[in-house]
Protein backbone atom coordinates (compact mmCIF):
# COMPACT_ATOMS: atom_id res chain seq x y z
CA UNK A 1 0.00 0.00 0.00
CA UNK A 2 1.50 3.22 -0.37
CA UNK A 3 0.63 6.54 1.61
CA UNK A 4 -1.51 8.09 -1.10
CA UNK A 5 -3.53 4.96 -1.26
CA UNK A 6 -4.07 4.34 2.88
CA UNK A 7 -5.24 7.57 2.70
CA UNK A 8 -7.57 7.19 -0.28
CA UNK A 9 -8.86 4.39 1.54
CA UNK A 10 -9.44 6.29 4.82
CA UNK A 11 -11.52 9.00 3.34
CA UNK A 12 -13.42 6.10 1.22
CA UNK A 13 -14.14 3.89 4.40
CA UNK A 14 -14.91 7.16 6.81
CA UNK A 15 -17.36 8.39 4.29
CA UNK A 16 -18.66 5.09 3.78
CA UNK A 17 -18.22 4.94 -0.08
CA UNK A 18 -17.44 1.49 -2.02
CA UNK A 19 -14.16 1.30 -4.76
CA UNK A 20 -17.41 0.77 -7.08
CA UNK A 21 -19.50 4.78 -5.74
CA UNK A 22 -16.14 6.04 -5.90
CA UNK A 23 -14.61 4.43 -9.35
CA UNK A 24 -18.71 5.37 -10.95
CA UNK A 25 -18.05 9.24 -9.54
CA UNK A 26 -14.13 9.22 -10.76
CA UNK A 27 -15.17 7.66 -14.34
CA UNK A 28 -12.35 5.08 -13.67
CA UNK A 29 -12.56 1.27 -13.14
CA UNK A 30 -12.74 -0.11 -9.58
CA UNK A 31 -10.28 -2.55 -10.55
CA UNK A 32 -7.72 0.67 -10.92
CA UNK A 33 -8.62 1.94 -7.49
CA UNK A 34 -8.31 -0.63 -5.55
CA UNK A 35 -4.52 -0.96 -7.51
CA UNK A 36 -4.19 2.18 -6.44
CA UNK A 37 -5.14 1.74 -2.77
CA UNK A 38 -2.84 -1.68 -2.51
CA UNK A 39 0.11 -0.16 -4.41
CA UNK A 40 0.30 -2.11 -7.66
CA UNK A 41 -0.07 0.93 -9.65
CA UNK A 42 2.17 4.21 -10.06
CA UNK A 43 1.44 7.15 -8.54
CA UNK A 44 -1.47 8.84 -9.48
CA UNK A 45 -1.89 12.02 -12.26
CA UNK A 46 -2.43 15.05 -10.47
CA UNK A 47 -6.07 15.33 -12.51
CA UNK A 48 -6.83 12.05 -10.14
CA UNK A 49 -5.92 13.53 -7.00
CA UNK A 50 -7.71 16.80 -8.07
CA UNK A 51 -11.05 14.63 -8.71
CA UNK A 52 -10.10 12.51 -5.23
CA UNK A 53 -10.18 15.89 -3.48
CA UNK A 54 -13.36 17.67 -5.44
CA UNK A 55 -15.38 14.40 -4.92
CA UNK A 56 -14.31 14.26 -0.97
CA UNK A 57 -15.18 18.09 -0.27
CA UNK A 58 -12.00 18.61 1.01
CA UNK A 59 -10.19 21.45 2.47
CA UNK A 60 -7.17 23.55 0.68
CA UNK A 61 -5.07 21.84 3.82
CA UNK A 62 -6.48 18.04 2.94
CA UNK A 63 -5.79 18.44 -0.74
CA UNK A 64 -1.89 19.64 -0.08
CA UNK A 65 -1.78 16.59 1.77
CA UNK A 66 -3.00 14.48 -1.39
CA UNK A 67 -0.48 16.20 -3.84
CA UNK A 68 1.67 15.21 -1.43
CA UNK A 69 0.89 12.35 -0.52
CA UNK A 70 0.88 11.36 -4.21
CA UNK A 71 4.58 12.80 -5.27
CA UNK A 72 6.09 10.07 -2.52
CA UNK A 73 3.07 6.99 -3.97
CA UNK A 74 5.20 5.50 -6.63
CA UNK A 75 5.82 1.75 -6.12
CA UNK A 76 8.08 1.59 -8.64
CA UNK A 77 10.79 4.22 -7.46
CA UNK A 78 14.26 4.44 -8.60
CA UNK A 79 17.52 5.85 -7.68
CA UNK A 80 20.29 7.46 -9.76
CA UNK A 81 23.15 8.41 -7.76
CA UNK A 82 25.63 8.88 -10.48
CA UNK A 83 27.86 11.76 -9.23
CA UNK A 84 27.37 11.28 -5.41
CA UNK A 85 29.43 9.59 -2.80
CA UNK A 86 29.82 6.40 -3.28
CA UNK A 87 28.18 5.46 0.31
CA UNK A 88 24.99 6.89 -1.27
CA UNK A 89 25.50 4.19 -4.31
CA UNK A 90 25.95 1.91 -1.74
CA UNK A 91 22.93 2.87 0.98
CA UNK A 92 20.82 2.63 -2.19
CA UNK A 93 21.38 -1.18 -3.17
CA UNK A 94 21.36 -2.02 0.53
CA UNK A 95 17.63 -0.47 0.74
CA UNK A 96 16.99 -2.17 -2.71
CA UNK A 97 17.96 -5.20 -1.71
CA UNK A 98 16.38 -5.27 2.06
CA UNK A 99 13.31 -3.34 1.57
CA UNK A 100 11.18 -6.29 1.53
CA UNK A 101 12.72 -8.02 4.99
CA UNK A 102 12.41 -5.11 7.06
CA UNK A 103 9.57 -4.60 10.00
CA UNK A 104 7.38 -1.66 10.71
CA UNK A 105 9.79 -0.59 13.20
CA UNK A 106 12.95 -0.15 11.21
CA UNK A 107 11.39 1.30 8.26
CA UNK A 108 9.64 3.58 10.74
CA UNK A 109 13.05 4.23 12.12
CA UNK A 110 14.68 5.10 9.28
CA UNK A 111 12.01 7.41 8.27
CA UNK A 112 12.30 9.47 11.16
CA UNK A 113 15.92 9.80 10.69
CA UNK A 114 15.80 10.84 7.14
CA UNK A 115 13.07 13.53 7.69
CA UNK A 116 15.16 14.59 10.62
CA UNK A 117 18.11 14.94 8.37
CA UNK A 118 16.72 16.32 5.49
CA UNK A 119 16.76 19.99 4.54
CA UNK A 120 13.16 21.71 5.12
Amino acid sequence: MTPFGRKLRHLREAKGRTLKDLARALKVSSAYLSALEHGHRGKPSAGLVQQVAAYFNLAWEEVDEMRALADISDPGVSLDTAGLAPEATELANVLAKRIGTLDDETISELLRVLKLRSPQ
